[in-house]
This record gives C-alpha cells, structure tokens and sequence, in this order.
C-alpha cells in the first residue's frame, strides 16, 4: 500500500469513527475551539488554563489537570478551573490513577492522557509508559456514556498537543544549546589555539637556525669548537621548549575538546559532567596557570599563590576536570587583560594576580561545607551598576579599553559551576577584583 492509499485509508476509518461518535453540535465545536486556540496560546501554563477552561465554558463542570513530573515518577497540578487556582504543583488524590479507560473517583470523572507511543522517547525527561497525565472533571454525576466518551477523545487531543509542546520545547533548549556550545568552542578552543602559530613561528626559527649550522660545518666554514657547541645547545634548548609548549597545548586542547564534543551534550541539550576525583590544585589550576605564565610575565603581571588557606589533601574533590580547567582559564584569560597597576599603601607600584582557596563552614547548609576558589586580579574595581550583569551571555563592562571579546567566559563559568551545584561570585577587595566559584566539598 502506497503512502497516499494508506493515509486516505486512515481519513476513511476516522470519517466513520467520527461518524459513530455521534458528536453534538456543541462538542464539535468545543473539539475545534481547543485546537485554534491551543494555536494561539504559545505559553505552557497557557494551554494548562485552556485544556481545563473547554470542559467549564462549554459544558459547565470544573476539571483539574495533572501532568508527570519531569523531576519525579509522580504527578503535579497544573490547572484547575478554581478563582484562584489552588493546590497548584500538588499530587492529585491516592484514587486518581492511570487507567486504560475512563473511570469514576468519587464524584470526578477521570481520563488519563497519552503521549505519541513512538515518540515517547523523545521527550525531555524519562517517563516509563506513554502517560502524560490525567484530566479530572466533576461533577460527573450527571454525564452518561456519550460524554465519557467526549471526554475521552477530548483527552486524547490534549495528550497529542501536548506531547508536540514537550517535542518543540526540546528542540528549542537543544538549539540554544548548541548555540552556546559553539560559542564555548571559539571563546575556549579556536581563539587560545591561535597560539599554535607562535609555536610553529619558533619552531621554524629553531629549524632555520640548524640549517644555517649545517651550512656552516658542510661548507667548511670558520666556526670554532666552543661556539658550534654552543649553537647546537642553544637551538636544543629551544627546541625542548617548543616541544613542551606545544605538547602541553595538544594535550589541554584534547582535554577541551573531549569535554565540550561528548555524545552525551547533543543527546540531552545540556552540559553534561563527567565527574572524577582529582586534585584542584595539582590537576586543574596549575597546568592552567602555566599555560598563561609567559603571558602573565611579558605583560609584566607577577603571581601570588600565598592566599590559599587550604590544606593540599583538603583539595582533593569529584569534578569534572574538563569543564573545571575551562573555569580556570577563562578566569586567567580574563586576569591577562584587565590586570593594571595598583599603588599600595606603602607607595609601592605592583601589578599582580592572586589565587586561593578557603573551606566555608556550612555554606550549603548543616554540616555541608562549601570551598571558594578564588581569583584575583589588580586594577580599578568593576563599576557598582555592572557588577549584577557580569556574568551574563554577552554583557561586557566599560573598563574593556577596545580588548576583544565576546562577553561569554563569565557566562559558561556560570553555567559550568552551576551544574556542579556550585555558585559564582564577584567582589570588589582591597587593590582589585576578585572573581570565586564555591563548590561543595
């Protein structure tokens, strides 16, 4: 059968359902008043009202809408036809359950609403049947077996709706997502693996250098012992360099890389962790700072690390390394431009960043201690107005002086620390700004 004989075979089938439903006037116009306006109304608490409004308008009973939890196996309120809605994100009674057909609970009449079978598994959260929720409508006393079954199939086209609202939300999470994500690629890949060019700059002078050596020895020319041992060391030397510098930057491109390109990203439209147990210190801010160190250095920018007031075995903690190393280089990234000149109270010139750690005693509530890592750098503090908005996609402050930018480092450090359950934070300190993430310890 051809997909046209197949559908025209489908609209024959419902044009004899239709028919033996025998729908009055009035129920057919209910049907079609919810399917314009479930059009017009884009909002979800909006088509919550609407699915519980059509009962009361046109037939004159209250009814209550129930939805699966996304964050539970149970089922919440969403709408009821009460002025005004109460008991709203409760569970419904123990005696309204789902049922494969309509049934009767106390003086409600009860009809459970279906998902698309096989698309159950494209919803946004994980449900283990194709239940949606359930429609409560009262007093059901005086509804016969012809409204059962309105009601029934009035569920039915709330179950579909819904189901397409739960498709179209993921889909939209899933474009700003990866929207997001590209721009996590350039601000945290692409821009510092421009460096690669500085890399393979030397790299070709160190070359260059050998070859001019070589000429030398082959051609016979004049180059004493002692000096062409000391050319050869000297290209040797930065050779090595080259190689750890650029070994370095493989191996944190490929750490970047992996974390920001998983699988598992895509699948759920969201940042995803892959937590371990590691050393933050040893693992994850220092092969960041040294990363930036000859940045910091020919910036003239010195570094401080006394401000950790934090035992070494106290910084052993689960994170997921990548996404926490990012955290650490965009805070450094951020420091290398912005750090100025400051003059102490002692009249001396510094110019300086800081790091530390400090444990916070029950930050996250009784007996759950919470470790502030800090970054500091100095320079004029960030303006009083701006300093809510800095961590928001895109906002860049007036202290920028034409640094480029995209405004979306503070904003992924936001959204990595967040998903580790952390917070972040800015605050103006003596000399500077200091920029902290808490984590539970």
């Amino acid at each position: 059968m051809s997909t046209l004989e197949f559908i025209q075979e489908r609209i024959r089938d419902k044009k004899g359902a239709y028919r033996d439903y025998e729908f009055i006037s009035l129920e057919n116009n209910a049907i079609m008043t919810f399917f314009d306006l479930a059009q017009e109304f884009d909002g979800m608490d909006d088509f919550y009202v609407l699915s519980v409004s059509i009962p009361k308008i046109f037939f004159g009973v209250e009814a209550c809408l129930y939805i699966s939890d996304p964050g539970g196996d149970d089922y919440i309120l969403a709408a009821n036809t009460g002025e005004p809605p109460a008991g709203l994100y409760t569970a419904p009674p123990i005696d309204i359950v789902p049922d494969k057909h309509a049934y009767r609970a106390g003086d409600s009449l009860v009809l459970t609403i279906r998902g698309k079978k096989t698309l159950m598994d494209q919803l946004p959260f994980r449900t283990e049947s194709d239940v949606l929720g359930l429609l409560a409508v009262y007093p059901a006393g005086g509804l016969g077996p012809h409204q059962e079954l309105f009601f029934e199939k009035y569920a039915n086209r709330i179950g579909f709706n819904l189901h397409n609202r739960y498709l179209v939300e993921k889909n939209i999470e899933h474009l700003k997502f990866i929207k997001s994500l590209v721009s996590d690629i350039e601000h945290n890949i692409i821009v510092p693996n421009m460096v690669y060019k500085l890399f393979l700059r030397r790299l070709k002078s160190r070359i260059m250098k050998i070859r001019e050596i070589e000429g030398l020895v082959s051609g016979g020319g004049d180059m004493g012992r002692d000096r062409l041992s000391d050319e050869i060391s000297d290209v040797n030397k930065g050779l090595s360099e080259d190689f750890q510098n650029i070994e370095r930057h493989y191996e944190n491109m490929t750490l970047f890389l992996e974390t920001l390109l998983r699988r598992s990203h895509f699948d759920q439209g969201r940042l995803t962790l892959r937590a371990k147990k590691c050393n933050m210190k040893k693992d994850i801010l220092l092969p960041q700072l040294e990363r930036y160190m000859e940045q910091f250095r020919s910036m003239g920018i010195s570094i401080d690390d006394r401000a950790s007031g934090v035992p070494e075995e106290e910084m052993i903690t689960i994170v997921d390394a990548g996404l926490i190393a990012q955290v650490y280089a965009n805070l450094f990234s951020n420091a290398l431009k912005y750090t100025r000149d400051i003059t102490t109270e002692e009249g001396e010139k510094k110019k300086y960043i800081a790091y530390g750690h400090e444990v916070i005693h029950d930050y996250f509530g009784p007996g759950s201690d919470g470790i502030k890592y800090n970054v500091f750098s100095s320079g004029p503090h960030i303006a009083v107005q701006e300093r809510d908005r800095i961590f928001e996609e895109g906002f860049r402050g007036d202290n920028i002086e034409g640094r480029p930018g995209t405004g979306h480092g503070l904003a992924f450090i936001k959204n990595a620390v967040e998903i580790h359950g952390g917070v972040v934070g800015y605050g103006a300190v003596s000399y500077g700004n200091n920029f902290y993430f808490i984590l539970p310890k």
